[in-house]
C-alpha cells in the first residue's frame, strides 16, 4: 500500500489586513476534515495556517490528483468562507476563483502540493509553507538542498545521494515543462531556476530508482485570474534521510534569507524569512515574506508530529539578516529593485493607474 501526502492551502480571510487567518476558519475546516477521517477517506489530517493563507496538511490512500480529496479540500475552504463573510474578515474567499467545484482544485485557486511513496521504515517529511511570495521563492533552496553539495553533503559523501536528481521544471508562462537531472545538467537547470517568477521546480525524483523526493505547489493566482488577487504563498513537501538529504540539510538553504517576489500587493522583492509558526505573522508592509518547517514522520499514514523546526535559535541570525535586508529595501520606497521590474507589476494593481495615463503619452519627435 501507498501513501498519499496532500498540502492544499487557500487564503480564504484574515484579520486586520493580510496577516493572520482567524481561529474560526481553521476550526471549521478541521470540522470537514475530521468528518472525512471519520469516513475513513483521509488517515489523518493537520490543519494550519501560515499568515493569512490557511493550510490543509493530509494522508490518505487516494493517490493524486484524487476528485474526492480536492472536492473535500474545496468544500473546506469554502465553508470557512462563509464564515469569513460572517465575521467581516479581510480577503473573504480570495483564493477561490470559481463558485462550483469541477472535479480537481487544480486551476481554481488553492496551491496543491502532492506526493504518493511506499513508506520506509522510518519516513521523516518536512512540509514547507510560505506567505507574501511566489512559487519560485522555492527554486534556489531545492537546488541547494538537492544539488549544491556545500549545502547537502551527503551528495558527496553518501552513497544513496551520490548519482544526484532529476528536477521536474514548469514553465508557467508558456505551460510547458522540462526534466533536468543534477549534477549532469547542473548548468542547463540553473539557466532556468534563476528567473524565478517564470521557471519554477514541481517535483524533484532521485535518479537511482525515480524516487519522489519532493513536491511543490506552482499555482499562479494572477495568471489564473487575469489581474491581481494575492500572492501564490507555495507550500512543499520534502522527504528528509535515508536515501534523501538530512532533515538539517533540508533546512539548511533557509538559513540565507534570499530575496524573493510578493511582499506588499505582491509588489515587490523581499527577504524570505524562516520562522517558527508563532511568528509566520507577516506585519510590518505585509512582510516581509515567511516560510515556516513543520517536520512530521509518517507512521501506516499518520503524521506524528509536528516538529517547528524554524523555531531554533541557531536560525534568530538568519531573521536578524532579514530583517536589516528588509530595512534596505525598503528604503527604495516605489523604485527597482524593491519593487518588481515591469512585466511582472502587469499582474498587480498597476495597470490601473496607467490606464489613467494611456492618453496622455505622446510620441517624442
Amino acid at each position: 500500500m501507498k501513501t498519499t501526502i496532500s498540502v492544499i492551502k487557500a487564503d480564504v480571510g484574515s484579520i486586520a489586513g493580510h496577516g493572520l487567518a482567524h481561529p474560526a476558519l481553521l476550526k471549521k475546516c478541521e470540522e470537514i476534515l475530521g468528518k472525512a477521517k471519520e469516513e475513513e477517506l483521509l488517515i489523518d489530517y493537520y490543519v494550519t495556517n501560515c499568515g493569512d493563507d490557511t493550510e490543509l496538511i493530509m494522508t490518505h490512500t487516494q493517490g493524486e490528483e484524487n476528485e474526492e480529496i480536492h472536492e473535500m479540500a474545496w468544500t473546506a475552504f469554502t465553508e470557512a468562507t462563509a464564515v469569513a463573510k460572517e465575521l467581516k474578515l479581510y480577503g473573504a474567499g480570495q483564493d477561490l476563483l470559481s463558485d462550483t467545484f469541477s472535479g480537481n482544485i487544480k486551476g481554481m485557486g488553492p496551491g496543491c502540493a502532492e506526493m504518493e511513496f511506499k513508506e520506509r521504515p522510518s519516513d521523516p517529511v518536512v512540509v514547507f509553507c510560505c506567505d507574501k511570495t511566489e512559487p519560485g521563492a522555492f527554486n534556489l533552496p531545492l537546488f541547494k538542498m538537492f544539488a549544491d553539495p556545500f549545502t547537502t553533503a551527503g551528495l558527496v559523501i553518501d552513497p544513496s545521494l551520490h548519482n544526484g536528481f532529476e528536477f521536474e521544471v514548469f514553465d508557467v508562462m508558456e505551460h510547458k515543462k522540462v526534466k533536468l537531472s543534477c549534477p549532469d545538467e547542473m548548468y542547463d537547470l540553473l539557466a532556468l531556476l534563476g528567473t524565478i517568477n517564470r521557471y519554477v521546480i514541481k517535483r524533484i525524483r532521485r535518479r537511482d530508482d525515480n524516487e519522489i523526493a519532493a513536491a511543490i505547489s506552482t499555482e499562479r493566482l494572477n495568471l489564473m485570474a487575469g489581474s491581481y488577487v494575492g500572492k501564490d504563498d507555495p507550500v512543499a513537501i520534502v522527504r528528509a534521510q535515508s536515501g534523501f538529504p538530512a532533515a538539517g540539510e533540508v533546512v539548511e538553504p533557509f538559513a540565507f534569507p534570499h530575496l524573493v517576489g510578493g511582499w506588499m500587493r505582491g509588489s515587490h522583492n523581499g527577504p524570505l524569512m524562516p520562522v517558527g509558526q508563532k511568528n509566520a505573522y507577516p506585519v510590518r508592509f505585509d512582510g516581509p515574506p515567511r516560510v515556516m518547517a513543520l517536520g512530521f514522520q509518517i507512521a501506516d499514514g499518520k503524521l506524528v508530529g509536528p516538529a517547528d523546526m524554524f523555531d531554533d535559535p541557531a536560525f534568530d541570525r538568519s531573521r536578524a539578516q532579514a530583517s536589516e535586508i528588509a530595512d534596505y529595501m525598503r528604503r527604495h520606497g516605489p523604485f527597482e529593485p524593491h519593487r518588481l521590474p515591469a512585466d511582472e507589476m502587469e499582474y498587480t494593481t498597476l495597470p490601473g493607474v496607467m490606464e489613467k495615463l494611456g492618453n496622455r503619452f505622446e510620441d517624442i519627435e
